[in-house]
């Protein structure tokens, strides 16, 4: 039993840090992001949640959270997206090729759009590139030595966001309360 107590506060210990990282690493994109999707419920648009794979969650938190994303939509297969729309995607990495097709969509359609991904903002990350702002979680690996010698376990892409989309959402309500 003491095993998964020390587990357990090494998890908390490396969960509070990447928080912390993902915050301070994150201030000016947080703003940035937030005006940019302020911009679609402003005017006459959505802001469409697009997720892959467990990022689908942010898009389900949006619309059916206990506070709901003022103008969230989540995106679907078919869906046509307007030049008044705002698309924020998630991806649990850069490299995601689902998440890369659909950026360069967006961007050949000139759709601004924001992006939440693993990896850090560097030259040769594409999706930076393409989209209008880039938040970076930081988790690219486990967070916590597994078992075998050199192995990572745990990887919470969803939580990290999920802190991102806060922080996105307190400047964002801010934003699109001063307008009414």
């Amino acid at each position: 039993m003491g095993n998964e107590v020390v587990k357990m506060k090494i998890l908390t210990t490396q969960i509070g840090g990447l928080v912390q990282r993902a915050g301070s690493n994150n201030e000016e994109a947080v703003e940035e992001t937030a005006r940019l999707l302020a911009q679609a419920t402003i005017g006459e648009g959505r802001v469409i949640f697009a997720g892959f794979d467990e990022m689908e969650a942010v898009g389900l938190n949006a619309v059916f959270a206990a506070e709901p994303f003022r103008g969230a939509v989540r995106h679907e297969q078919e869906m046509e997206i307007h030049s008044a729309d705002r698309v924020w995607l998630f991806a649990r990495s850069a490299t995601d090729e689902r998440a890369l097709q659909f950026a360069r969509v967006l961007a050949e359609k000139f759709i601004p759009f924001a992006v939440v991904a693993g990896e850090k903002a560097t030259e040769d990350n594409e999706l930076v590139d393409l989209a209008y702002t880039y938040m970076s979680t930081g988790v690219v690996r486990g967070i916590l030595p597994g078992e075998d010698i050199g192995s990572r376990i745990v990887q919470p892409n969803l939580l990290a966001t999920l802190f991102l989309y806060e922080a996105v959402k307190i400047a964002y309500d801010e934003m699109v309360s001063e307008e009414e």
